[in-house]
């Protein structure tokens, strides 16, 4: 008599849920890539080896980190302050990080109507939905959270309010200084103090 055939048993990665043949398709491969070197070292090779070279740099680093400071008879590597990780861009430039600053610009569209748009309360936690709500009945008009053109959100409200909206922001928010709320006018970015 034949024997039963038993049920093949298939792997799945544990965190992308792929068979682990297909991780290196998916999107998370990165992620994937210690799981697949505990589970199945023998499918990526290549994986192994360069877990092994890094492991290596890693115990290169903390010994050559532990020789600098204790080389030092004065201490004076071990205390020099730490450099902060600088964010690169593709193509190595640097990105520079955002100032804190509110800039309020009056848009004129079909010859006589105006849109005030408000960008950077944000940056000093604002919530631009509720932003915008006071901001709609502070002036009686129509205000809304709108995507600007560099794919940042913005505050857009209807009508020419760049003149009280200074005060009304400062009075609301006292977190956001006078100081930090320019106008753009002509082109230029004018201080709004």
């Amino acid at each position: 008599m034949a024997e039963k055939p038993q049920p093949v048993r298939a792997m799945y990665c544990g965190v992308c849920s792929l068979p682990p043949e297909y991780c290196e398709f998916g999107s998370d491969f990165d992620k994937c890539k210690p799981w697949l070197i505990q589970n199945v070292p023998d499918l990526y090779p290549d994986l192994l080896k360069e877990a092994n070279e890094k492991e290596a740099d890693k115990v290169a680093d903390k010994l050559q980190s532990t020789v600098i400071s204790s080389g030092g008879s004065d201490g004076a590597a071990s205390s020099a302050p730490k450099q902060e990780e600088v964010k690169r861009l593709p193509g190595g430039k640097i990105k520079k990080k955002e100032k804190q600053e509110v800039v309020i610009e009056k848009v004129i569209r079909n010859k006589r109507k105006c849109i005030t748009t408000v960008k950077g309360l944000e940056l000093f936690g604002v919530k631009l939905s509720d932003a915008s709500k006071k901001l709609g009945k502070k002036f009686a008009t129509g205000a809304s959270v709108v995507k600007g053109p560099t794919e940042k959100e913005q505050i857009d409200v209807q009508g020419d309010i760049a003149y009280d909206i200074v005060e009304f922001i400062t009075e609301t928010w006292p977190d956001v200084p006078e100081t930090a709320i320019f106008f753009i006018e002509d082109g230029r970015k004018v201080p709004a103090a």
